[in-house]
């Protein structure tokens, strides 16, 4: 498998050159603005996403302008989502710097965030293809109804592995496919391989928030999070989801009512978190990941053996693999 780091530094060039139009579009004439962005663009984190679609540019025809400003107007989109998020959140903290509304205040954290926005909906007029423009609209209507669905879900903690898929797919795996998908716009890819590379990037998609939904079972401080933080949040996910749909262990009821509990502690927190590891919840999810992966695979398998499609290999592989 080829290393991510390796991946990245194939894509250097381009990577330079679409967060230099994100820097660009975001230039202001207010000081303050202009000083804000540029402290939170310096932490640019994996660059999974905009890797995605230089991957796919590359798949599709090649690198070109429209397909640079196409990654960076979701890559500025799914920014503004993150600042948003912080403010609901109340974040201190984001890949290790204050967050936004932590320095200055929520007010000017969602002024940021909707500025984002604008850059976002600039760069996607300057891919020149409406599809963009179509897919952006309907990425960020995905994830805000993700989120809500989550919401819901969590007031009442009623929630089965297909209604969790379903959040999942909304709130994660559409930014993935959007991602890949305008590469293929602007490179008028052919239908059957653009499907088939979209349906590659919601697999992901999925594997990337399953994974991210596993770390919360455990105490690492590399991850950011406590032990238990979606669950304080009255999120279920999918290990704690597999656990209590084990009606054959003699745990099953108690945990049931446990887990709906209107107020968790910590201690109740703590048991849920071990039963879901104790029933194989880790194990049942990481299962999920592998088929989810094999399928992917087997969509990749539709295109001409390439650098390019072993790179999507790859970044499926360390997906799972990762540790933050």
């Amino acid at each position: 498998m080829v290393k991510l780091d390796d991946i990245k530094q194939s894509l250097a060039a381009d990577l330079r050159r679409l967060n230099a139009i994100i820097e660009d579009t975001l230039r202001s004439d207010t000081a303050l603005m202009n000083s804000i962005v540029a402290r939170y663009l310096a932490t640019k984190g994996k660059q999974l996403r905009p890797m995605l679609t230089l991957l796919s540019g590359r798949i599709f025809g090649g690198v070109n302008d429209r397909v640079l400003h196409a990654g960076a107007a979701i890559e500025m989109l799914h920014n503004a989502s993150l600042i948003h998020d912080d403010v609901i959140d109340q974040a201190q903290q984001r890949r290790g710097v204050e967050t936004i509304s932590s320095v200055w205040s929520n007010h000017v954290a969602v002024l940021v965030g909707d500025f984002f926005v604008t850059g976002a909906l600039r760069c996607a007029v300057k891919a020149q293809d409406s599809r963009v423009l179509e897919a952006l609209a309907m990425m960020g209507g995905d994830l805000s109804l993700g989120e809500i669905n989550q919401f819901a879900n969590a007031r009442s903690r009623d929630i089965d592995e297909a209604t969790y898929m379903t959040i999942i797919g909304k709130k994660t795996a559409s930014l993935f496919e959007c991602c890949v998908a305008v590469g293929g716009f602007v490179n008028n890819a052919p239908q059957h391989l653009s499907d088939a590379l979209c349906n590659y990037a919601r697999l992901l998609g999925l594997a990337f928030q399953i994974k991210d939904d596993t770390f919360d079972y455990y105490n690492d401080t590399a991850v950011g999070k406590p032990t238990g933080n979606d669950l304080r949040e009255g999120k279920i996910t999918l290990p704690l989801i597999y656990a209590l749909s084990r009606t054959d262990l003699p745990e099953h009821e108690a945990m049931q009512t446990l887990a709906h509990k209107e107020l968790l502690n910590t201690q109740d927190i703590n048991q849920l978190v071990e039963f879901a590891k104790y029933a194989g919840g880790i194990d049942y999810a990481y299962d999920i990941m592998q088929r989810l992966r094999r399928e992917a695979d087997a969509l990749l398998d539709t295109f001409p053996p390439s650098p390019d499609i072993d790179a999507l290999r790859s970044i499926f592989q360390y997906i799972i693999e990762r540790n933050n």
